[in-house]
């Protein structure tokens, strides 16, 4: 069990450094298979569906999110023409399972000075904050307490997670002076559950 849940984390891991690194796009699998592994009542398009929601009582530009796993971002490719087979036939398989949102921003500020100015750009990280509010009202819980950690550079980290039937969604936010960048990776769990050490390997390799 241990083993299983690890792997699982891993490889969530994996797939939220991609959205990290390349933001939602183009290059995401489409979702045109029916996830097996998600109840019939609550899958991809509901999660999504969820999600867009919450974004959109945000104020945040609807239609961000993304249905599938993406390779984007991936530091290279597998070195076989079997390992890649291997590779887009996983990813194929994980697309069914996985809803991603992130959005970038520059040119704001959190200071005191700037806070009254009318122009003055909304603070992402508060944008996300009312993201995972409306997530709350739809019935997403918290699996664990949120945190919040400096990072050099006149910069902060934030992480909060949060599950509703099945899936596990990982919220992240990343700012730096005045960029920043905003990620939600919601994945189903059995269907990450069994990613085998092989599949993982592979996810890890490339």
């Amino acid at each position: 069990m241990r083993t299983t849940a690890i792997r699982t984390a891993r490889t969530v891991a994996a797939a939220a450094v991609a959205v990290v690194v390349t933001g939602c796009g183009g290059d995401g699998v489409p979702s045109t298979a029916t996830a097996a592994t998600s109840p019939a009542s609550f899958g991809q398009e509901e999660v999504r569906g969820d999600l867009e929601a919450a974004v959109a009582g945000a104020g945040l530009p609807e239609g961000k999110s993304e249905a599938g796993y993406s390779r984007r971002g991936r530091a290279a490719s597998p070195a076989t023409t079997a390992e890649e087979r291997k590779l887009a036939a996983l990813i194929t398989r994980l697309s069914p399972c996985v809803v991603s949102w992130s959005t970038e921003d520059t040119g704001f500020s959190t200071s005191a000075t700037s806070a009254t100015s009318t122009t003055e750009p909304a603070d992402p990280r508060r944008q996300l904050d009312v993201v995972l509010a409306g997530l709350e009202k739809r019935a997403w819980k918290k699996s664990a307490p949120s945190t919040e950690a400096p990072l050099t550079g006149n910069g902060t980290y934030f992480m909060a997670g949060y599950r509703k039937q099945g899936w596990t969604l990982h919220a992240r936010h990343s700012r730096l002076r005045t960029w920043s960048r905003s990620t939600v990776m919601v994945t189903e769990d059995d269907c990450f559950s069994r990613v085998t050490e092989e599949e993982q390997a592979l996810l890890d390799a490339t």
